[in-house]
């Protein structure tokens, strides 16, 4: 393709000067340039907008699992498969429209999942941008991008079927984003049960993040092997008449606070969920899962040229209550292993994950059984 590009850059020159272009360029070149000339010509792309950007994500990866000791199976996965497009529709480059696709694997079968779909207008009010559509909840980007980098192992404390499960990270509203050098926020308004779920509740749920940067580079891109920051966050959700749970009313408070330079990071986080309504004691799981306190803390070690090997663990603490008999039950849920960024677009994972609910249910009172994993991960990005 470099050669397809400088041949053609080469005709375009001569062709402005008026020179004839068969001495300068050898056949092969020129059979290179005419081939990239008809293939363009034969798939036209056309949109009614100044650009268009493409980009992927994809967690490929195998799993062995060990099951109370005992049983073991190893499967291959496909832990996540994002297809991203933005359009750029006004003359501010920041302000776009963006849609995401996410296929999931799951019981031998893959669905395709429209996970963001909105508009978003840059400066609507000061220092602040907002998206309107399917958008970003104001919690889960967050975590993940500041506070726990390796998602191609496993989600975060609050969103992980291994841990507390309060909350997923897209849904239909509208949020408010705010960034200044030593304070960010985001605010909105969703419908509340989430890109997973029929929004057929009656009411709607508020939700908030409030984050202090203490270090003045809130406004800034951050990257972890490359950036220095440490923020105090304050999340939470008022989630009114939610379907998902039989039309009740939870709400859930998180703290946490992440410090990261380009070879280390800590993080540690505590979360509180209440579920106070008055359902049939026959139904805890729908009072369970969002009735419970636990705590989060994860910590990475980076090393090698670049900072490209990362050694990482994290431990998730979750106990979920039964608001009939005030019963409570334990969940443990550990991960560790290390990373190689193998350039920009590749990074690999060998890693192990260790899963314990105490009690033998987990956070909305199913049977669980514990169990441990060995997982290998490519996440691949472009």
């Amino acid at each position: 393709m470099k050669k397809i590009a400088l041949s053609l850059a080469a005709i375009a020159t001569v062709s402005m000067a008026g020179g004839d272009i068969a001495p300068m360029v050898s056949s092969t070149q020129a059979d290179e340039a005419s081939w990239a000339d008809k293939f363009m010509k034969s798939v036209p792309v056309f949109a009614k907008t100044s650009k268009i950007k493409f980009s992927g994500q994809h967690y490929l990866g195998f799993v062995n699992k060990k099951v109370d000791g005992k049983s073991s199976s190893s499967n291959f996965e496909m832990r996540r498969n994002y297809l991203q497009v933005k359009a750029y529709l006004f003359e501010d480059p920041k302000s776009y429209m963006r849609v995401t696709l996410d296929e999931t694997t799951g019981n031998g079968d893959n669905t395709i999942r429209i996970k963001y779909a909105y508009l978003y207008l840059n400066n609507v009010l000061a220092n602040t941008g907002m998206e309107v559509g399917q958008v970003h909840r104001p919690w889960l980007d967050y975590e993940e991008h500041q506070g726990w980098w390796h998602r191609a192992v496993d989600k975060t404390f609050t969103e992980s079927k291994e841990s507390a499960d309060l909350t997923n990270s897209a849904d239909m509203g509208i949020n408010f984003k705010t960034k200044t050098p030593y304070f960010t926020s985001e605010m909105g308004i969703f419908n509340g049960e989430g890109y997973h779920d029929h929004d057929t509740g009656k009411g709607v749920s508020a939700e908030w993040r409030l984050t202090a940067a203490l270090l003045g580079n809130g406004n800034k891109k951050r990257h972890a092997r490359k950036s220095t920051y440490w923020d105090l966050s304050f999340w939470g959700q008022y989630n009114m008449d939610n379907s998902k749970n039989d039309d009740t009313t939870y709400k859930i408070y998180g703290f946490h606070t992440v410090y990261n330079t380009p070879s280390f990071l800590i993080s540690a986080q505590y979360n509180i969920a209440q579920n106070d309504n008055d359902i049939a004691s026959n139904d805890l799981k729908h009072r369970m899962h969002h009735n419970g306190k636990g705590y989060s803390v994860n910590a990475d070690y980076r090393f090698g040229e670049g900072y490209q090997f990362d050694l990482f663990a994290r431990y998730d603490h979750w106990t979920a209550e039964n608001p009939t008999t005030n019963e409570k039950f334990d969940i443990d849920h550990t991960l560790y292993g290390i990373a190689w960024e193998q350039n920009k677009n590749v990074t690999w994972y060998l890693n192990g994950k260790h899963y314990d609910p105490v009690d033998g249910v987990n956070y909305e009172g199913k049977n669980k059984k514990k169990f441990d994993a060995v997982m290998l991960t490519a996440e691949i990005n472009w």
